[in-house]
């Protein structure tokens, strides 16, 4: 069984990441959507909501698993029996960084490969960063989210 890992902060989770989530189960039997705890990032969510959200708007399909992980990405990957990791691309900038990224990787374990999946024209746009800004200032952020998402923004946001 191929198993692959797809990281991120998924904070939140867009309609985006779910297109490469799909994407990815034609290609790997199983995706493990690992979430990413990184101490020195400020999350709006909780990794336990970022969590929560990826695991309902993913319910219905079949082999995924949502996860989380602090420290080193490799080490995750390989504690799952893993030699994949899927990353969205969106823009030549995603690509810039992601690429020295998985060049890194390479040099530290080179048995574990780096898959690039190109993100869906309609989501070239969109990242976690501009949902919650357009959320933060009441904005429409429907379409750009699932229904969850966009609830927990409302209920968020509405405290600020």
């Amino acid at each position: 069984m191929k198993t692959a890992v797809y990281p991120g902060s998924f904070d939140p989770v867009t309609n985006g990441h779910i297109d490469i989530i799909k994407r990815a189960l034609k290609i790997f039997d199983k995706i493990i959507i690992a979430v990413g705890d990184n101490p020195g990032k400020k999350s709006t969510f909780t990794i336990e909501e970022r969590m929560d959200m990826l695991k309902e708007c993913v319910k219905n399909l079949k082999n995924v698993e949502v996860d989380s992980f602090t420290g080193l990405l490799l080490n995750y990957v390989k504690s799952k029996n893993s030699k994949i990791i899927i990353r969205g691309l969106r823009a030549v900038s995603d690509f810039e960084f992601e690429f020295q990224r998985a060049l890194m990787n390479r040099v530290v374990d080179n048995e574990i490969e780096t898959i690039f999946i190109m993100t869906k024209e309609d989501y070239v746009y969109l990242n976690s960063s501009i949902v919650k800004e357009m959320a933060m200032f009441n904005g429409n952020v429907n379409g750009l989210v699932p229904e969850i998402v966009e609830k927990k923004l409302k209920e968020k946001f509405s405290k600020t």
